[in-house]
């Protein structure tokens, strides 16, 4: 981060190629890290473009930046946290359907979801071209999960933690505050004594 030119009043834009979903949890993991004024560019790159804005190639020099790391600044769920939330009726899982239901699995060895968890798939919150959808169809899409303003906090998790800092983002956008379970269903899967839903 010091490499990259930033302080710890800095304000940062993170922007992807694609969907934002890497954006996404770059987002997340520098406010984890400690910085407050991070934001991510709706659409990544080809929104920028596509707005005819000005593009250069070739390296940026930064100067050195001072920015001092402060790991675990906003929450994150472990495990058993996730477990608790679970039971809770406040997890949710933005995998697709299918891996949540455990018909397919293409990346991890067992199908299934955490028991106790719902599923709300993070493209819900994305229109076709990658950039998030309005808030109003943000919290059409939310309230139909039964997710709403003013609630508890909700956990979010994926199969490796990325897909789901965009949930948290998304959610974010609207006021609902949303923790993420950064080690996702891949960490899940390390106890083999941590029991499996399908269906």
């Amino acid at each position: 981060m010091r490499d990259w030119g930033i302080h710890d009043d800095s304000s940062v834009v993170v922007y992807d190629g694609d969907s934002s979903v890497a954006a996404a949890r770059a987002w997340w993991v520098l406010r984890w890290a400690g910085l407050s004024r991070v934001q991510v560019l709706d659409g990544g790159f080809a929104a920028w473009v596509s707005a005819d804005l000005p593009v250069e190639i070739g390296a940026v020099p930064n100067e050195s930046g001072t920015v001092s790391v402060r790991p675990g600044s906003v929450p994150a769920l472990d495990a058993a946290g996730a477990a608790r939330w679970a039971q809770a009726g406040r997890l949710v899982d933005v995998r697709a359907p299918e891996r949540f239901r455990g018909e397919v699995e293409p990346m991890d060895p067992v199908a299934g979801h955490i028991p106790g968890a719902r599923n709300l798939p993070t493209t819900e919150h994305a229109t076709s071209s990658g950039s998030f959808k309005a808030p109003r169809a943000l919290l059409r899409g939310l309230a139909e999960a039964e997710i709403e303003p003013g609630q508890e906090a909700v956990g979010v998790y994926c199969g490796s933690g990325v897909t789901a800092a965009h949930s948290v983002l998304a959610m974010s956008l609207v006021g609902i505050e949303a923790v993420l379970y950064p080690g996702s269903w891949s960490e899940w899967l390390n106890d083999p004594g941590r029991p499996v839903a399908t269906g």
